[in-house]
Order: structure tokens, then sequence, then C-alpha cells
């Protein structure tokens, strides 16, 4: 091979590997990651379901042919296992299913992204899902379609209550991503305009709390607030004046914590859960996972009993400003659902 040849191929190979780093680093690597990337940087709270692992953990086979029942079953074998607590649409996919032409026996994943300002349901789809029948639907339902395919799809309660019974509100309005095999859903048209414009790159979206839910790996079911949320949400507050007394007992006798600035929790296949902590400054972060994996194994105020009751404390670690703490739950508890409202001792701030 001639000099020139050689020169040719290694700038062809140096542009090949800086285009992947570049995709490395400008996508992210999860498909929660991925949705917050379409999630408005005011966003609070995020509530995620990934629903193709739902499917697969409980090795159910509902599909686009399922019928409104058999769809309704599926729901409620995942609330068995904790596995729907975040998701939206409990008492909307039987309906969904009949009259939209998708529903979490359709869908790939779900976001509920909440804010200030609004919230968005945002839905992956695959190639089981026909965007051309589902406006169709829309449209035979009585959604006003927009002049350009990606728009908003203009409904309202009106139009949700003729769709069917127990639609949840989010439904209202719809932009149909055919490109993204996304469908995203709110309230409010002009909140889902917002959305869009993120999608398009035209506004900031919710870093920070991906960079949080980063931690979390591939979660089957999870929830990430920003550390105003997370302290107000998870605040001892939130309990009585006798069970304060006996938090601020325990978290003197493990040393203190510091305020959060961001708290994740996400069950995992196989049952395991990961709460992922943030605190400002990396060199509280070693002393707040001894402190705070102290608190998940001891009494729980507030809430009654002992944290041990209904797990037991696997690992806890810290990197940078992250906390995290490896939860293995006793048979028949709802630890998810239960520890993403407070008051919960162990994400105190």
């Amino acid at each position: 091979m001639s000099r020139r040849a050689v020169v040719a191929l290694v700038a062809a190979l140096a542009v090949a590997v800086a285009g992947l780093v570049a995709w490395r680093l400008l996508t992210p690597g999860s498909p929660l990651e991925r949705a917050l990337a379409m999630a408005p940087a005011a966003t609070s709270r995020v509530s995620w379901t990934d629903w193709d692992g739902v499917r697969r953990e409980l090795g159910a086979d509902v599909d686009a042919g399922s019928s409104a029942e058999e769809v309704d079953a599926f729901l409620s074998d995942a609330f068995g296992r904790d596995l729907s607590a975040m998701s939206a649409l409990g008492t909307s996919a039987g309906v969904m299913q009949a009259e939209l032409g998708f529903s979490p026996a359709t869908i790939t994943w779900e976001l509920l992204a909440q804010s200030p300002d609004g919230a968005v349901e945002m839905l992956g789809v695959d190639d089981d899902v026909s965007f051309g029948e589902v406006a169709d639907r829309l449209a035979e339902l009585g959604w006003t379609e927009p002049k350009d395919d990606d728009g908003v799809w203009v409904g309202g309660p009106d139009v949700l209550a003729g769709a069917g019974p127990m639609l949840t509100p989010e439904l209202q309005h719809f932009a149909l991503l055919a490109d993204r095999h996304v469908i995203l859903a709110s309230d409010q048209a002009p909140y889902l305009e917002q959305v869009l414009d993120v999608v398009d790159g035209d506004a900031d979206s919710a870093d920070d709390l991906a960079d949080l839910a980063s931690g979390l790996g591939d979660p089957l079911a999870a929830a990430a607030y920003d550390g105003a949320y997370a302290c107000e949400r998870l605040a001892m507050s939130q309990a009585d004046d006798d069970a304060q007394a006996e938090a601020d007992q325990l978290v003197e006798a493990a040393g203190g914590v510091h305020p959060l600035t961001g708290f994740a929790m996400g069950l995992l296949p196989g049952g395991d859960l990961r709460a992922v902590m943030q605190v400002e400054d990396p060199d509280d972060a070693p002393g707040d996972a001894d402190a705070r994996a102290q608190l998940a194994a001891g009494p729980a105020p507030g809430q009654g009993g002992d944290f041990s009751d209904r797990f037991r404390v696997a690992g806890a670690r810290s990197e940078g400003r992250e906390i995290t703490l490896d939860l293995r739950p006793e048979d028949g508890e709802y630890v998810l659902s239960d520890l993403t409202s407070g008051p919960v001792l162990f994400a105190t701030c």
C-alpha cells in the first residue's frame, strides 16, 4: 500500500472514530436518558416504566391483538409486583388498547415528566404500532389534526371523555413523532408545544435529571426528583411531631447528613432496587453514604416499623456527588411505591 493510501486510510479511521466518540457523547446511553433528553429543563420530577422490560419480567404475551380485558389483567399482574406504580396509564390501559391503538401492551417505555409549568406523557413505540393508524383513530374520535405531521393534535376533556371512560387527563392532546418512534401527550396543548421545542433542539432539556437517572442503570420502573422536590416530597416534616423527634435523634446518631440536590430510585430486573442521592459537595458524599446506609437499615419513623422489615441494604457507595444504596426487598413488599413519597428517613434533607 502506498504512503498516500496509508495516510488516507488513517485519516478515514480518525474521522470514523471521532464520529463514534461524538455520537456517544451526544446520545444518552439508556432509554430513560434518551427520554429525559426530550423533557424540558424545568422538569422537577419524572416517573418511568420500561414496558418492554415489564412484559419480559412477567413473561406476559400481550400484544397489539390482545383484548382490553387481557391488557387490564396484565396491568393487574404488574401492579402485584410493584412494576406499574410509576405509570400514569393504570386505569387507561384497556380503553387505550381498544380505542387508540396503543397501550402498555404495545408501547416500549413510558415517561411522565412534570414541572411547575405542566406535564408531558412520553410513550416509546416500536414497529408494531402504526402511526398512520393512530392518526386515523384520533381523527375519527374527534381530535383536530395539526397542519404539520409532528404538530399537536388538539383534543380536550370532551373529546377525551368521548373516546372512552377512565382515560387519564394527560391524554387530552397528542404529538406523533414517527421519526423518533415516540408519542407525546399532555393535558395542555401549549405545554406540548414547549416540549416540541425541546425535541427540535430549540430549548434546553432536563440534563441534571438525566445525569442523576443514569446512575440507576436500566430500571423497569423508577422515579427521579430534583433537589427542591425531593426535599419537599420525602421530608420528615410530613410526619407527626413524635416521628420527627425520633428522626432527629437517629440522624444525629448516624453522624448527620447534607441536603440533597437530587433523588432517584429504580426497581431493577430481578427485583432489587437502587437509590441514587446527590449532594452539593463531593467531599460530603462518602460520609452521607455511610450515614444514609445506617438510616436505611434501622427504624422508619413516620412510616412505621423498621426499614429492615421491608428490605436489606446490600451495598452503599459514593462517587463524586452521588450516593448509591443497593436494596434487596423482602418478598411481597412494595418498596418502590412506598419510598418515592415521604416521609423517608434515609432520604431526608
